[in-house]
């Protein structure tokens, strides 16, 4: 490079702007791929996990940036690995569930959870779609995945596998913007919202994370076909009952007030029932469902996924 400049400084006036004005043109042909070039959606299943864990408040934007990398260096000081600010398998094995598979060492369906998953959330959305981005393939999900089978004439049954791996690959549609999540309230603010009311309830806060993250990845505007909305994803029904028969007062319909309803709710069915896997297929299935016929298989997965999100201390 610095033969370059010694031989500039030989030139004219004329032929170094000149040289200055092909320089700028290279430049330009070559900065919109390379900007396109730096989406990786496999930064963005991390960015997933890493927003579960509270170290980063970014976009799911695919862009391994300085915020990305400041919150795997914070990951890594919170689990005592080497703080090297690179997402290795070490620090993939520490996030638990949200962790692994990488995208494309597996068919999904409804029902799992992964690192894949937040990456099949993150394609999904950033072709339009409304979906939660928490690495939960739940209903809207798979809802959301067959509308993308539908508009590319694939096999539509909510199922990615190989022909729709490749079809979520292909190049996104121009102009789509990063993925926004919980614009109004941060996954700090969250947290921290959590784990004051699961202390001033007394539950336990791991789990009161686990199903809160399950339920909408501590996105406080998501709002379900049915209604539920929220972090905690609240049916009209469920909130109504804890106002009138629970709580005996109303509720602000707020990030506060939805968590506050929730851990409410949740109380009410560990002592209704018991245990935390019966409280929790309760809260899915709903009670009377689950006293008459027992857990059902989707429940079980849901359950079970809670539960291993309660170890990994989301």
């Amino acid at each position: 490079m610095d033969r370059t400049n010694a031989h500039d400084g030989r030139r004219g006036p004329t032929s170094r702007l000149l040289l200055c004005l092909l320089a700028l043109v290279a430049a330009s042909a070559w900065l919109a791929p390379a900007a396109a070039a730096r989406v990786n959606p496999q930064v963005a299943g991390l960015q997933v996990a890493l927003r579960a864990y509270s170290v980063y408040a970014g976009p799911i934007d695919g862009i391994s940036g300085p915020a990305t990398r400041r919150g795997i260096k914070r990951f890594q000081r919170r689990v005592g690995l080497s703080v090297d600010g690179h997402a290795g398998r070490a620090t993939r094995s520490a996030f638990g569930p949200l962790g692994r598979p990488l995208f494309g060492k597996r068919t999904m369906h409804r029902g799992l959870v992964g690192w894949d998953v937040s990456v099949l959330q993150f394609l999904l959305a950033r072709r339009g779609e409304l979906v939660p981005i928490s690495g939960y393939f739940d209903a809207r999900t798979a809802r959301a995945l067959r509308h993308f089978q539908q508009a590319r004439r694939l096999a539509i049954d909510g199922v990615a596998g190989t022909r729709t791996l490749a079809a979520l690959r292909s190049r996104a549609p121009q102009g789509v913007k990063p993925v926004l999540v919980n614009t109004t309230t941060s996954a700090p603010q969250v947290r921290t919202l959590l784990d004051s009311w699961s202390a001033h309830y007394g539950v336990e806060r791991r789990l009161v994370r686990a199903v809160a993250w399950m339920e909408s990845g501590y996105q406080t505007d998501l709002t379900s076909s049915a209604g539920a909305w929220g972090v905690m994803q609240i049916l009209p029904g469920t909130w109504s009952y804890v106002e009138t028969v629970l709580i005996r007062r109303k509720v602000p319909r707020t990030a506060s007030g939805n968590i506050r309803v929730g851990v409410v709710y949740l109380r009410h069915l560990l002592r209704e029932f018991g245990s935390n896997r019966q409280a929790l297929a309760a809260w899915y299935q709903g009670p009377t469902s689950v006293r008459k016929r027992g857990a059902i298989r989707e429940t079980k997965i849901f359950v079970a996924n809670v539960l291993a999100l309660r170890q990994s201390s989301v």
